[in-house]
């Protein structure tokens, strides 16, 4: 038997699909849910605790008092300023390490071996649960890349390898060889939104989302789902690439079917062929 899961909920719909499949396989689970973060429509009526992200010491208790033995962080969190974050000693002595100040990735891989390492729980990736959900290599649905496109991806890969070696990152978007926007702190959807005020005439472009070159990915892994297929639909985009095996895709057929109606493009990719040194294992 699995061991009692706990989520540790963030933003979008990623700690409802982690909800579903426990209910699913019958494993037992238990959602710790970041006050002003979390959904609470996306929690639903799952066993539940809110906490608010300084509040380490009742966090970690309330995952042990639940004997919570395995962690999956879901979600995307915003962080907050020193003042809203009110931090208790436990995450006082945490951020003492200067860790607020790093990218994502640096952060969140502090969180992972804290977690694992003092802490003693044993942190799994979302993919690893929602394996089905993993994108696959190739066109999505009925609408393939054009040669135009390709070129397109082809930039979008290499810059989101550099900015992604800076932690800065996950997201592109490059139309006719000119990069619109880079992701930093806002999210891929705000990123969609700035571009598109950006759209001129002529071929709509391509958002290239990707794993930051080493990135913890049992922590924030790049996902899509229907909000990003409508704003890049509502941003003029041709279309999507994402690290084939590497993203998930949460409601893919609908993510597909929405596509499709569309007349945009989303496609899985390996990103060392287009970047060499771009390794996503």
């Amino acid at each position: 038997m699995a061991a009692k899961l706990g989520i540790l909920a963030g933003g979008g719909p990623l700690p409802g699909s982690l909800i579903d499949a426990c209910r699913t396989s019958g494993r037992d689970y238990f959602v710790l849910a970041f006050e002003g973060q979390a959904d609470p429509d996306v929690i639903g009526e799952a066993p539940q605790a809110w906490v608010r992200l300084g509040a380490v010491e009742e966090a970690i208790g309330r995952l042990r008092a639940e004997q919570c033995e395995e962690l999956v962080l879901a979600g995307p969190v915003q962080r907050p300023s020193l003042a809203e974050l009110r931090p208790d000693r436990r995450a006082a002595r945490f951020l003492a390490r200067g860790l607020l100040n790093k990218g994502d990735n640096g952060l969140l891989g502090a969180v992972v071996r804290t977690l694992e390492e003092e802490e003693g729980f044993r942190v799994v990736g979302a993919d690893t649960i929602l394996a089905d959900l993993r994108a696959g290599a190739g066109a999505f649905g009925q609408v393939e890349p054009t040669q135009d496109d390709e070129a397109d991806i082809a930039r979008g890969v290499s810059v989101a390898y550099q900015i992604g070696r800076l932690d800065i990152g996950q997201a592109v978007v490059v139309r006719q060889g000119v990069v619109l926007g880079v992701e930093a702190a806002e999210g891929t959807e705000a990123l969609l939104q700035r571009c598109g005020a950006l759209q001129q005439e002529g071929h709509g472009g391509v958002l290239v989302k990707l794993p930051k070159p080493g990135q913890e990915k049992r922590a924030d892994l790049p996902t899509i789902g229907p909000k990003t297929v409508a704003g890049a639909i509502e941003a003029g985009l041709a279309g999507i690439a994402v690290a084939a095996g590497a993203t998930l895709v949460i409601e893919p057929a609908q993510v597909t079917a929405d596509a499709d109606t569309a007349g945009i493009f989303i496609v899985g990719i390996k990103p060392n062929d287009y970047y060499a040194d771009y390794d996503v294992a």
